[in-house]
């Protein structure tokens, strides 16, 4: 903020110069993605706004078109904005302003903009039950003003672009369970703000999981979620790398009485060996070099929260032994102390490997494997999840759009139908990379062709040497993906495990066009041209 401004200071300007840090560091940290937190803080706050201006006007019925725009104009001019009725029919209710609310640092998180359409789709769905917000010109983006167009019609909202919000207290026939998840996380952070409101406690705000789930297979993943959720359960969640293992231990977490806790993700594996223990279970001052004051582990960091392990596969048995009796007792010592701790610490734990091969093999103790799966939850691979892809691609787009500035608006429906029917072994995170991609080259608004890898389905040729090759080559690049998936990428301890060098393992990727940094947790997202 500039120093000459200090003196007019408020504190609705210090409330915009720290959203929008805030909203800066969500896109430089990547820990969330910016447009859903203030997604999920709109929908939350509008609705609290809502009911204090229906409570100071003795409002119970739904809002007419005219109180709707009372409200949605008040609110914004009430924080600083310049807002003001441009038309109003049964059709579409549109308002215009000549500054925003957050000031010219708005030109620095275009991304703020969804607080508008946020707060204001959500209220009208409350109350017409049906709302489409576009966004027609936004000073974010460099017009003079802002001008927002919110549609109450589907019919003629069609094909418009932007934002739709539905009155999510209606149960309708073809409601998904991914829908009804959403509408308890939005009931439990209502409740939050209403504390807030109140000035009752402050309590941290609960992550909003974006889950799809469209497909029967995910369907069920969820209705499990939700039963499992609110017990003290351990839960081990298996799939394969980028299916999304964290967002479903994240909509866990927030199902569970412990919400208003932490929610901690480690990667196990991207721990370097030395310092797991003191990693996860913390240090004394003095425990060894480097050591210059106490250090609180993730378990106590945790603590009345969750603790999410991925890759919990990859601890070393010092390590299991340890982790095997705060799952049993409740209890840890830091590193070089003398002293236990009792902590109430929810375990989550995720592997893409086979625990019972490493069991056998002696790597993985028998006893903490029982212990940790308690209930197991199986993620589908996005191939098998054909019915998610539409709707993925639509969500990974609208943040893209977002981060790039870019006018895309979807993908024609031949690219689609190419989505839908390739084998994705990267699974999410290679669509997310793939659309990323397409989408900083995208000349036109929809987007017609991406950069896939060869497909796991080949068109069948006449001819027997033509069948023998297509299963070699089948065969081949299953157990290439395989080894891959269980090295996490390493092609040195590919090559080691094939007996074969790594020359040749290289050579028989390329012919086969797998890229094997798809299998590697937390990979750069360096675009590379092929």
């Amino acid at each position: 903020m500039n120093p000459a401004s200090f003196s007019q200071l408020t504190p609705i300007g210090f409330l915009q110069t720290f959203v929008i840090e805030l909203m800066d560091l969500c896109e430089e940290s990547g820990t969330a993605q910016a447009e859903q937190i203030i997604e999920r803080i709109a929908r939350s706050a509008g609705r609290f706004f809502e009911e204090t201006f229906r409570a100071e006007f003795g409002l119970d019925q739904a809002l007419d078109r005219e109180r709707y725009a009372d409200l949605i104009i008040g609110l914004k001019n009430k924080i600083g904005g310049h807002f003001s009725l441009v038309s109003s029919d049964a059709d579409c209710i549109r308002v215009a302003s000549s500054s925003c609310p957050f000031g010219e640092g708005v030109k620095n998180s275009p991304e703020l903009c969804r607080m508008t359409s946020g707060v204001f789709g959500a209220i009208a769905a409350r109350n017409f039950g049906y709302a489409k917000v576009v966004l027609e010109r936004r000073i974010a983006l460099g017009h003079e003003g802002c001008e927002v167009a919110v549609h109450l019609n589907p019919g003629t909202a069609a094909g418009l672009p932007g934002i739709e919000y539905r009155d999510r207290r209606e149960r309708v026939p073809d409601q998904t369970v991914e829908s009804d998840l959403q509408a308890r996380i939005e009931e439990r952070m209502h409740r939050i703000w209403c504390q807030l409101g109140r000035r009752c406690q402050q309590l941290p705000g609960v992550e909003r999981p974006a889950i799809v789930a469209r497909s029967p297979a995910m369907q069920e993943v969820l209705r499990a979620v939700e039963i499992v959720a609110p017990t003290p359960a351990t839960v081990l969640i298996r799939g394969e790398t980028g299916v999304g293992k964290e967002l479903v231990a994240r909509a866990i977490h927030a199902m569970s009485e412990r919400c208003e806790k932490a929610f901690i993700a480690v990667n196990c594996g991207a721990i370097p060996e030395g310092l797991v223990e003191s990693v996860l279970f913390g240090h004394e001052k003095g425990a060894f070099t480097g050591a210059v004051e106490i250090h609180r582990g993730y378990f106590e960091r945790a603590d009345r929260g969750t603790l999410f392990l991925d890759e919990v596969d990859s601890l070393t048995p010092p390590v299991q032994t340890k982790l095997l009796r705060v799952l049993q007792e409740g209890e840890l010592e830091r590193v070089g102390g003398h002293r236990t701790l009792k902590v109430d610490t929810r375990i989550i734990a995720a592997t893409n490997c086979d625990l019972e091969h490493a069991m056998a093999e002696g790597s993985f103790r028998k006893d903490l494997y029982y212990r940790i799966n308690v209930v197991k939850l199986a993620i589908p691979p996005l191939s098998e999840r054909p019915d998610d892809i539409p709707h993925l691609v639509d969500l990974i787009l609208k943040r893209l759009v977002a981060r790039y500035r870019k006018p895309v608006q979807g993908v024609t429906p031949e690219l689609m139908e190419r989505l839908r029917a390739y084998s994705w072994p990267g699974n999410v995170r290679e669509l997310e990379n793939v659309l990323e991609r397409a989408v900083l080259f995208a000349q036109t608004t929809l987007i017609g062709d991406a950069e896939l890898g060869p497909n796991r389905t080949f068109p069948v040729e006449s001819g027997w040497k033509a069948i023998r090759k297509q299963v070699l080559e089948r065969a081949e690049r299953e157990y290439l993906e395989q080894s891959l998936k269980q090295f996490q990428g390493d092609v040195n301890r590919v090559a080691e495990w094939m007996e074969l060098t790594p020359r040749a393992v290289y050579l028989k990727l390329n012919e086969l066009r797998i890229d094997p940094s798809l299998f590697r947790p937390h990979r750069s997202r360096i675009i590379k041209d092929r």
